[in-house]
């Protein structure tokens, strides 16, 4: 924004950017049971928190104002393009969309979207037929859509980085494992040794390099949310 246009208080604009990603994740996530509901809600929460700094009211840059000043002179820091402030502070005078941690960020947005899609459309299939989930990116991780939220997150913080979301990312990030702990054990309680062969092969977060190691053959296994 530039000129007489506001930089900030563009409350229309957190609604809508907020429903929109909101709704976007959602219909790619489809949560069901209450954990679902539990780990898209503090997705959604975080979310909301980011867009209403990014263009409502700019907590960060006002709790910094005075260390931001000193430290970078000459900067417009209720501009609305220097709340990008990783481009603002290393350096990047240009816009800051087209900066180095910008494109990070939509790599991480875009490639979280399209984990998070792929992970569902293999799951979905696996609730279908009660059958586990070893397929696709199942086959190189346990736990594809939290580990798309992650992403999607750390994403939105290379963009916009704020005190809250900062401060918000490592709780959501311990809720998540968590979560897919709680799913493990209750896995293993139900379905035993089949599940427990898979938790062998194939990493809980972090793929590991090379091919995909997924259990083979057929199992009734139901991988639940994980």
């Amino acid at each position: 924004m530039s000129g007489s246009a506001p930089a900030y208080g563009l409350w229309t604009l957190v609604v809508v950017n907020s429903l929109v990603f909101i709704v976007f994740a959602f219909s790619f996530a489809k949560p069901q049971t209450p954990r679902d509901w539990r780990s898209f809600g503090a997705f959604s929460a975080f979310l909301v928190a980011l867009f209403t700094e990014m263009y409502g009211f700019p907590l960060t840059i006002y709790l910094l104002s005075g260390w931001l000043a000193t430290q970078f002179p000459g900067i417009d820091w209720l501009a609305h393009d220097s709340g990008h402030l990783p481009e603002m502070i290393f350096g990047w005078r240009g816009n800051p969309h087209l900066g180095p941690f910008h494109w990070i960020s939509n790599l991480l947005i875009f490639g979280g979207f399209v984990l998070l899609a792929s992970a569902w459309k293999v799951l979905y299939a696996a609730q279908k037929s009660r059958a586990l989930a070893n397929t696709g990116p199942y086959a190189r991780i346990r736990h594809p859509q939290y580990v798309a939220f992650v992403l999607i997150m750390a994403g939105f913080l290379f963009q916009w980085p704020t005190l809250v979301t900062l401060a918000m990312f490592p709780v959501l990030v311990f809720m998540y494992v968590r979560l897919a702990r709680r799913e493990e054990r209750e896995a293993l309680a139900d379905f035993g040794e089949a599940y427990r062969a898979y938790m062998r092969k194939v990493p809980a977060f972090v793929p590991r390099l090379g091919a995909a190691n997924a259990p083979a053959g057929p199992s009734t296994v139901d991988s639940g949310g994980s």
